[in-house]
């Protein structure tokens, strides 16, 4: 008998892998504990901005004309329990308020609640990102006869579908007397990737656990150490955009996330590397990581370093009274989340001292707003640089590459440039009379 599989949690990952699963021929059936988002998964759309989501939804979605009828939604427990043999757990685990540590709390809920209805012979899986050891303890809330193993996730936003349904390598953690089990099955949920030829690694409990954050935080450190390189080209006067050409044909290197801008955001990697550092100093092994906390430290303070080129631009005295436009609003491209984005931290610190500041982004404007009312937002980008006294490029969306620059010079009121991504042309920008400044390339 094909088995069957649950989904507890059905936000940005959970709606993913839910919709994935379909797609790898399972029945599945979602839970969350919000009635409107499950609502809105039935109708086959999404509460967020994923490419290729709701058309995967729409293929798999049950009364969706034309669907495969595989993908149901539910709040109900009880019904979870009797309908799945693997429950993957795909909850959120954010940063407790005012601590580095992770809030594991919506995690707890998720196997309390699901201990009590699983049924005996069933296999859990958590894919939520936790501080190692806690599989170990979650597996200690579960019915004797259940077991658990861990699956971490290592979906990009804007390449969730494609990441799910194609990952680059596959990772199940186990406990020993379990193990063989518990891994023949998720041999099975993942036999279609696997046989495309995606690497399947099997672990124990803590080296999965640590797999998901020990990735996060080398990206991090990467994406920091050439920011930094940018902080000494700016003194220098050296062009970390050559720099990064030239140390990226390192085989050892390589040339990925060597971009210099204003830094990294969203709701992984600086809540990751944060509880990372809060569980090493638990374990009593805190000066292992030391260094994360110079690359959290390197990345906040790209932002503020664009907030100071800003005001340069503006002759170095005040934002009072001066019109800057922000050319995005999302931590990154191909997504709608603004969770901790650089581009609106940038955004605020300047309203914060006195700028008229207007946003625009392709897909994350209703999440702005909701975040940053205060802001001033456009239609358009066009909409958004009239009338302004410098310009900032601060998410790297297709649609600002592709502008073009002399249609915009005829609306601004100076034509000032600031490109927080180092992605523009800038020959192509100056040619239509833009001063053109880029983080870490004084001369470019």
């Amino acid at each position: 008998m094909a088995l069957k599989i649950t989904v507890i949690g059905t936000g940005y990952l959970g709606a993913t892998h839910a919709a994935a699963m379909a797609e790898l021929g399972f029945e599945v059936l979602g839970l969350d504990v919000v009635p409107e988002k499950i609502e809105l998964l039935a109708s086959g759309r999404v509460p967020m901005y994923e490419p290729g989501l709701e058309e995967l939804l729409a293929k798999h979605v049950a009364g969706i004309e034309g669907s495969s009828g595989r993908l149901r939604f539910t709040t109900s427990w009880e019904e979870v329990g009797a309908f799945g043999d693997v429950h993957f757990v795909c909850v959120n685990t954010p940063q407790k308020h005012g601590e580095y540590a992770c809030d594991m709390s919506y995690v707890d809920a998720a196997f309390t609640s699901l201990s009590s209805v699983v049924r005996e012979g069933a296999l859990v899986v958590g894919k939520s990102t936790v501080p190692v050891g806690s599989a170990e303890r979650l597996a200690g809330l579960l019915p004797e006869g259940v077991e658990l193993a861990w699956n971490p996730e290592f979906l990009r936003e804007g390449f969730a579908v494609q990441d799910t349904l194609h990952p680059d390598r596959i990772v199940v953690g186990v406990r020993n007397r379990f193990g063989e089990r518990a891994e023949k099955t998720l041999r099975e949920v993942y036999a279609v990737p696997v046989g495309e030829g995606s690497p399947f690694v099997v672990t124990d409990f803590p080296t999965a656990e640590l797999v998901k954050t020990a990735a996060n935080s080398f990206l991090a450190t990467k994406i920091s150490f050439i920011n930094a390189m940018a902080e000494v080209c700016e003194a220098a006067g050296g062009d970390v955009a050559k720099l990064a050409e030239a140390i990226g044909h390192d085989d050892r290197i390589g040339a990925k996330f060597l971009r210099a801008g204003v830094g990294f955001g969203g709701g992984c990697l600086p809540k990751d590397i944060r509880a990372f550092m809060a569980r090493a100093g638990e374990l009593g092994v805190d000066q292992a990581l030391t260094f994360l906390r110079e690359i959290d430290s390197i990345n906040m303070r790209r932002r503020g370093q664009m907030v100071e080129m800003a005001r340069e631009a503006l002759g170095g005295s005040t934002f009072l009274g001066r019109r800057v436009a922000v050319l995005g609003a999302t931590f990154k491209p191909d997504s709608d989340d603004v969770r901790d984005s650089p581009a609106l931290n940038v955004a605020g610190q300047i309203h914060l001292q006195g700028g008229q500041v207007t946003v625009y982004d392709p897909k994350g404007m209703e999440n702005a707003r909701r975040l940053f009312p205060t802001l001033g937002y456009a239609d358009t980008a066009l909409d958004a640089v009239r009338g302004a006294d410098v310009v900032l490029h601060l998410t790297e969306w297709r649609e600002f590459r592709e502008l073009d620059p002399a249609e915009l010079a005829a609306v601004v009121s100076s034509p000032v440039i600031l490109d927080g991504r180092n992605a523009l042309d800038s020959e192509l920008w100056r040619a239509a009379g833009w001063t053109y400044r880029a983080m870490g390339r004084p001369r470019a």
